[in-house]
């Protein structure tokens, strides 16, 4: 399973991890707004790793098949939850 990843500009800590059949552009706009400003940071083959650093694997795939997207929010999301809303 292949991946892309994004990084949030203006949304410390907070990635998108894009199913590979998926464009940015197509999401629900209330998501890209969310995420802001963004940059393209790496690609992923999920099936070739155990893990991830910040997000368990298994949820990252289970979220891309179902949804085509996942997000990872900052360890402590709920410290800085004004900078997510």
């Amino acid at each position: 399973m292949i991946c892309q990843v994004y990084r949030s500009d203006t949304k410390e800590g907070l990635y998108l991890y894009l199913s590979d059949n998926e464009q940015i552009e197509d999401l629900q706009p209330e998501l890209l707004k969310l995420i802001g400003k963004y940059t393209h940071v790496m690609e992923l083959d999920l099936n070739s790793r155990s893990q991830l650093a910040q997000a368990d694997i298994e949820k990252v795939k289970q979220s891309l098949s179902e949804n085509g997207y996942y997000l990872q929010f900052p360890p402590d999301p709920v410290k800085n939850v004004l900078k997510y809303t």
